[in-house]
């Protein structure tokens, strides 16, 4: 939770700014077939040091575990309707291991780069020109040339108060409790909705929230709720939230179902992008070719920030032709909310607790016997198993596949769970864990299926039908 310091700083910052809490008065235009947007990479160059870039990325895609395994429990809401239409949005591949997607706010629209992420659902931007990112000085980020929103040149922009619905989307029914300048009785409260602040694992932002029109090529979303940010850390780029709870984009739209195809990246920036749909119109067909298992409601009640994600239920897993003996506590969430298998496009390399880890690893280590260990590439990288294949002409590595309920399979391309390290005579596991041992200690999601293992699959997340859907695709 932030500090009162740190909430009357960000107050002060907001204040200072020209934001006002003019009405706002767009109205959705005439709908649209499509929409294009692209998913790609968030600029950035890698460093020369191989093994420091696999090393970050595992870092922090346990971090992200670690944040998506102990959330904190929020207040569910209801969705609202909107008119029909089918959207298109490029989504662009990154080095640093994420997709983005550009948006556009405002009127007139600001077009903003934000990271796709279905891990949590609050989209959000960075806000005015005194917006203030500590230790965000990546390779070809400058802090200070950050894109921000400038809420003074939209006539669209408001405030939300602390009375209007939507803060209790993020702050839960009792936020008017927290309304201490209006008066229980008065139809009239200037007072705005308090300060957010959210943590990314090893990033974190806070601002004040906003309603304000989300505009695409064709059509118009007013009153989206969205998040001013004015200060970050470690988060140079805004979120598109695509998170189960009512704040996020899929909500806010009322989307029947969205999907995207993430082009194949080895952690460099190119211009090749993928198209990510946005479908607001009617329809239970599934799509051919796809692979569907139902969605998996997680009912705990001692965490309810947990039905935020996207769960699936994952019955099996097989290296090579050996099913490995998963112990179902951690396939399916017990009564404690704990266990189970999410999707989540914000962490890079697909996590899974230690327990799980080590039966996939040992078992692949013993299928791969004739290949010796790379431990120093794995102390370097933070990568294992690593095997040195210096002077095979080809190597023998078993399938790695996940099997669902209802029967979907994904036997994942070698590419998506095994990739040269270095100079190409080492190749390492990409999945990762964290050290904790007793079973005990795990909370939360036990397997989180990353970016990295869904590149080259057609991805549709059916909400209308509860379902996810895949199948191996060229995404370019």
């Amino acid at each position: 939770m932030a500090s009162l310091p740190f909430i009357s700083f960000l107050s002060y910052l907001i204040i200072c700014t020209t934001l006002s809490s003019d009405t706002a008065t767009a109205t959705a235009t005439a709908a649209a077939t499509t929409i294009k947007v692209s998913l790609s990479p968030f600029p950035h160059h890698s460093p020369s040091n191989a093994y420091q870039v696999l090393s970050n990325l595992a870092t922090s895609s346990v971090a992200r575990a670690h944040h998506l395994k102990h959330q904190n429990p929020k207040a569910n809401a209801t969705k609202t309707n909107t008119s029909s239409s089918l959207l298109k949005t490029p989504l662009f591949p990154h080095s640093y291991g994420g997709y983005t997607i550009s948006l556009s706010f405002g009127t007139p629209p600001q077009p903003l780069t934000l990271i796709m992420d279905t891990g949590s659902s609050l989209s959000w931007f960075p806000c005015t020109s005194r917006y203030l990112c500590s230790q965000c000085a990546f390779p070809n980020v400058d802090p200070a040339k950050i894109p921000t929103f400038a809420p003074k040149l939209s006539s669209t922009k408001k405030l939300v108060g602390c009375r209007n619905p939507k803060c209790s989307w993020l702050f839960g029914p009792n936020v008017q409790s927290r309304c201490q300048d209006c008066e229980p009785t008065s139809k009239v409260c200037n007072q705005t909705c308090p300060p957010y602040l959210i943590q990314y694992g090893l990033g974190s932002t806070g601002g004040l929230l906003l309603v304000e029109n989300l505009v695409f090529p064709h059509k118009t979303f007013p009153d989206f709720l969205v998040g001013c940010s004015i200060i970050s850390n470690r988060q140079p780029a805004g979120i598109a939230g695509f998170g189960r709870s009512v704040e996020s984009l899929p909500s806010q739209l009322s989307l029947k179902k969205f999907s995207y195809c993430l082009v194949s990246r080895r952690f460099d920036d190119t211009g090749v992008s993928s198209n990510m749909l946005l479908e607001t119109g009617s329809g239970d067909a599934k799509t051919p070719g796809l692979s569907y298992t139902p969605f998996h409601k997680n009912q705990a009640a001692s965490n309810p920030a947990f039905k935020e994600f996207y769960y699936v239920v994952l019955r099996k897993i097989l290296v090579g032709d050996q099913n490995v003996k998963v112990p179902y506590s951690f396939l399916v969430p017990g009564s404690d909310g704990n266990g189970g298998t999410i999707v989540d496009s914000g962490s890079t390399f697909t996590f899974m607790e230690r327990p799980v880890f080590e039966l996939v690893s040992n078992e692949l280590e013993k299928q791969m016997g004739n290949y010796s260990r790379a431990l120093e590439v794995e102390n370097m990288s933070g990568l294992a198993p690593c095997f040195n294949i210096s002077g095979y002409k080809s190597i023998e590595v078993p399938e790695l596949t996940f099997h669902f309920k209802g029967g979907a399979k994904m036997a994942l391309p070698l590419t998506n769970y095994f990739s040269f390290v270095g100079d190409d005579k080492v190749v390492c596991l990409m999945v990762v864990t964290d050290n904790v041992v007793n079973q005990g200690l795990h909370g939360g999601p036990a397997i989180i299926l990353g970016s990295f293992q869904q590149q080259d699959y057609q991805i549709e997340f059916d909400l209308a039908n509860d379902r996810f859907g895949f199948a191996k695709k060229r995404c370019v």
